[in-house]
């Protein structure tokens, strides 16, 4: 079987990076929160809800992904309703607010996260060299964030699609080719699950973590920050693809992995955990994922500068273009590379996504009133409720993931 897994993962990776899927506008406009959607957190989310849940983590999964559509569709509600009157300047005082402040959150969060994912490849790619040393990965994040930078303000959001549609073709191709491994051991095996423990903390313990894993599904919302290059017909078309198509890669491979949780029950929960635990039903998985361990932090980063530089644009009025606003953010990141430690950063980051969220959600609620819902105002204002108390719970006690 060994062999043939990167058959599959070189046959999808052909199909992924073929010139008329890379030329396809609707593609490109869903490689971008696809990117950010099936990030680091694709590694780690499994070994979480092992240890957490046990052989109900597909439960928890489930949830998880679902609550995430449901705020994609608060984003692209405000993509439709919001986006026309910001242009128009037809926002009420407080709506305006709401929205101002929601994206001065989510661009430090973007600048936060990108100087976070980079340093993050940064060590996994020079402990794979036996090089583990601080100074060395800052060294190396520092170029990569220079790069990006500089190919953003040289060439534009394209380019950076570009480098994104590469490093995200070749994480995918490697899924392929894991979550065939996966199965064929699982049949083999019989999809035994003897080994796998059930639910090992009390229901409080379990809603606070699951909450914090909201993050892990993070990134759709980089579509709303796209305007100036597709239409918001596109974007939330893209957006909603972008979201269920990382739904299924996620359920069905915390599926296929669960008869193998046991085996990391006391495990440290790292990056490292899936790509042993992938090692137990095809040796060949374990240098893969090393792969896709770098594409996935690569192809988030980028996403989220690419996310950010829209953030940028918009707020200024289009009087600072996103293609300016790249190396600034470039710049910030490296300094926070050299002067922050990321992995306290990163949990003030986790909280602010999810606030983030909360105020699209309450800016969601705001314009319900005035704005005809397709189910009726009642049913949009009782759902938006619904998701603005679940956030409220994440910001407050969510416990963060990183």
């Amino acid at each position: 079987m060994s062999w043939l897994l990167p058959l599959i993962a070189l046959t999808t990776a052909g199909l992924l990076l073929s010139r008329p899927l890379r030329k396809n506008r609707a593609w490109r406009a869903t490689v971008t929160p696809l990117a950010s959607i099936i990030g680091s957190g694709f590694l780690v989310v499994a070994p979480i809800l092992g240890h957490l849940l046990g052989i109900y983590a597909f439960l928890g999964m489930l949830l998880i992904t679902l609550l995430a559509i449901e705020i994609g569709e608060v984003i692209r509600f405000n993509i439709r309703h919001a986006e026309p009157l910001i242009g128009q300047g037809g926002l009420s005082p407080s709506a305006e607010w709401t929205e101002r402040t929601a994206n001065l959150t989510l661009t430090l969060s973007y600048v936060v996260s990108v100087a976070f994912y980079l340093r993050l490849l940064s060590a996994f790619v020079l402990r794979a060299f036996g090089m583990e040393a601080d100074f060395q990965a800052d060294v190396l994040t520092t170029v990569i964030l220079a790069s990006i930078g500089i190919v953003g303000w040289r060439w534009g959001l394209h380019a950076l699609e570009n480098l994104e549609e590469y490093s995200v073709s070749i994480k995918l191709a490697v899924i392929a080719a894991l979550l065939a491994g996966l199965g064929v051991h699982d049949v083999g095996t019989g999809f035994d699950l003897s080994g796998v423990g059930s639910a090992g903390h009390d229901l409080w313990e379990i809603v606070r973590v699951l909450g914090g894993l909201l993050l892990v599904v993070q990134g759709f919302e980089t579509s709303r920050y796209l305007g100036n290059e597709y239409s918001a017909d596109l974007r939330i078309r893209s957006m909603r693809r972008a979201q269920w198509l990382s739904t299924v890669i996620y359920l069905v491979f915390v599926l296929l992995v669960t008869p193998l949780l046991g085996l990391a029950e006391s495990a440290h929960v790292d990056e490292t955990a899936v790509i042993d635990l992938a090692a137990q039903a095809a040796w060949i998985l374990g240098p893969m994922l090393v792969l896709a361990a770098v594409m996935s932090q690569f192809s988030a980063a980028v996403a989220d500068t690419v996310g950010a530089g829209g953030l940028v644009e918009e707020e200024s009025g289009r009087r600072i273009r996103s293609r300016i606003a790249y190396p600034v953010i470039a710049v910030l990141a490296i300094v926070l590379v050299w002067t922050a430690n990321l992995f306290e950063i990163i949990s003030l980051a986790s909280r602010a996504f999810a606030f983030y969220y909360l105020l699209q959600t309450l800016l969601a609620m705001q314009l319900s009133h005035r704005i005809a819902c397709r189910r009726g105002r009642v049913f949009c204002r009782l759902r938006f409720g619904g998701v603005a108390l679940v956030l409220l719970f994440v910001v407050l006690l969510g416990k963060p993931v990183g």
